[in-house]
């Protein structure tokens, strides 16, 4: 394959495709999408683990998970889980409405995350650490590409995400920015680990989402 081809391939999609599996509602259910949004919500979750393992910074919402796991002395998967199920109840005075997705995305994530976290060896070194980032970040590119061309509803921080904006009119940009920031620091403050890792993610996970976004819709195009 020429390096025309695999840029032509890695090339980045602006916009969310219509898939193959892609739904009609929030609860247009068939094996196959309910399938491919787990499979993907389970990448998602393995991905996030691995930034966990790098032991070099996690993403935001994973800093909060940690810092409130050492604190309640509850396990990540847990902790995760218990906080995608309280930023749903922010959902109800904002008028979101969950899809079968946004459920499956509270459990599966965690479960994965479970697991990734306790059979995930944690990176032996900084370089190591890195290298957990990189690919967590892409693994999280692509399960998020996976779970949201499901068209099945969106995860409980995406939703809170729309629906603040739809609620104020402040662009989504601005409206995910503050969301990450404050849930960063509070769990920084709770002793959650911020890193390089949690600098990378966030420079790279836009871009990850996007190239994968953009092959997975060329390969099923095909």
């Amino acid at each position: 394959m020429s390096l025309n081809s695999i840029m032509h391939w890695l090339r980045p999609h602006k916009t969310i495709p219509i898939m193959p599996w892609t739904g009609t509602g929030r609860w247009d259910l068939s094996t196959k999408r309910s399938f491919i949004l787990i499979f993907g919500l389970i990448i998602f979750g393995l991905g996030d683990s691995l930034l966990i393992q790098s032991h070099i910074g996690n993403a935001p919402w994973s800093v909060l998970a940690q810092g409130v796991s050492q604190n309640l002395n509850i396990t990540l998967g847990w902790s995760t889980f218990i906080l995608s199920s309280l930023v749903l109840f922010f959902w109800i005075p904002l008028g979101e409405r969950p899809g079968f997705g946004t459920l499956m995305n509270i459990v599966f994530i965690a479960a994965a995350i479970e697991f990734g976290v306790t059979y995930f060896p944690v990176a032996p070194n900084y370089f190591v650490g890195i290298i957990y980032c990189f690919i967590g970040i892409a693994l999280v590119g692509l399960g998020s590409t996976f779970y949201i061309t499901c068209g099945l509803g969106p995860g409980p921080r995406d939703g809170l995400m729309t629906a603040i904006h739809n609620k104020s009119g402040i662009r989504v940009g601005r409206v995910r920015l503050a969301i990450e920031a404050t849930v960063l620091v509070l769990g920084a403050l709770l002793g959650g680990r911020v890193g390089l890792g949690t600098a990378l993610f966030a420079l790279f996970i836009g871009q990850s989402i996007a190239i994968s976004l953009g092959v997975v819709s060329r390969f099923t195009s095909k």
